[in-house]
């Protein structure tokens, strides 16, 4: 064959090709020239009621709640009693030198939390974090497997809390169901890759609420992080948990046994957010309750609100 020929056909060949992967004209008349594109997610909002004496308060009714976002009144679109949807819970322990000398009464509480509060249905992982974070034990449901990963936690130097946070909630993230984090630590972030604001919207992304267990051994301590306890007061209400401060193993289980109860007493609330004129990345949630002739002493906790775009990770 001929150069000439062979080019001819080469030619012929990507005309067809490309022919080929082209929309015909019914099909390019038939598509809109713009898509609009609409995403309607459901908003989850994990809710603990309690009374004046901080006892949780079971037995209330989808039309005992009140929501709205950014000011205006939502749809409950689905309401449950979610004691028993499986829980995914990171415990994450402190191992800094600060913590050595509670480190055994710690390591002694949190089995027994866990012995507690695990069913079949749940899964806990287990992190360590000094100048590293160590994950000491897989989501597990084996509670022997839960019980090494505590005993083999090992004291480091510095304190990397804020990493400890910001990686246990990237694991929560991509689990179904309720998710919690747990913090048993003094406070104090030494070393940490992320600040507190990288860690504190990790954990409001993945619709984890966090519980502090501040240890504190002497009040007054000279050394007491004082900031870093009030960052973790303001993580743990913002995502719906709670904060206790602990000085003794009869304190750390008492906080651990709190936090079983307010886990087997919370509330559901989801709902498909109305339209919005705000362009804002932060949407606000107010959650009341009405109805009773206690109401007005129960006090309510939610995550203060989500984040319409997640961030790269």
């Amino acid at each position: 064959m001929k150069k000439s020929a062979i080019i001819s056909v080469l030619i012929l060949l990507c005309i067809a090709a490309y022919a080929q992967q082209q929309p015909s004209r019914s099909e390019q008349q038939s598509e809109p020239e713009t898509t609009l594109k609409v995403d309607v997610k459901l908003v989850n909002v994990f809710v603990t009621v309690t009374d004046a004496r901080g006892a949780p308060v079971g037995g209330l009714t989808k039309d005992n709640f009140v929501l709205q976002e950014d000011g205006r009144d939502q749809k409950i679109a689905v309401f449950g009693k979610e004691s028993a949807l499986p829980l995914s819970i990171a415990l994450a322990v402190d191992t800094s030198l600060s913590t050595r000398r509670d480190l055994p009464l710690e390591q002694a509480s949190a089995k027994r939390f866990a012995h507690m509060i695990m069913r079949p249905v749940d899964a806990l992982a287990v992190y360590a974090f000094s100048e590293v974070v160590n994950l000491a034990a897989p989501f597990t449901s084996d509670l022997k497997r839960i019980d090494e990963g505590i005993d083999h936690v090992r004291l480091g130097a510095a304190t990397a809390l804020y990493d400890a946070i910001y990686l246990a909630s990237r694991a929560l993230d991509r689990r179904q169901g309720r998710k919690v984090i747990v913090l048993i630590t003094d406070g104090g972030d030494t070393i940490s890759k992320v600040d507190y604001k990288e860690a504190a919207r990790a954990a409001e992304e993945a619709e984890a609420l966090v519980y502090s267990i501040i240890v504190v051994p002497i009040e007054a301590s000279a050394g007491r992080e004082t900031g870093g306890e009030h960052a973790l007061i303001q993580l743990s209400e913002d995502t719906g948990g709670k904060y206790y401060y602990a000085k003794s193993a009869d304190q750390l289980d008492d906080a651990f046994r709190k936090i079983s109860d307010e886990l087997r007493t919370q509330y559901l609330l989801a709902y498909y957010p109305s339209q919005h004129a705000s362009f804002s990345q932060f949407r606000r949630i107010q959650v009341g309750v009405s109805g009773g002739s206690d109401v007005a002493t129960y006090h309510v906790r939610h995550r203060a609100g989500y984040y319409t775009t997640k961030s790269e990770f």
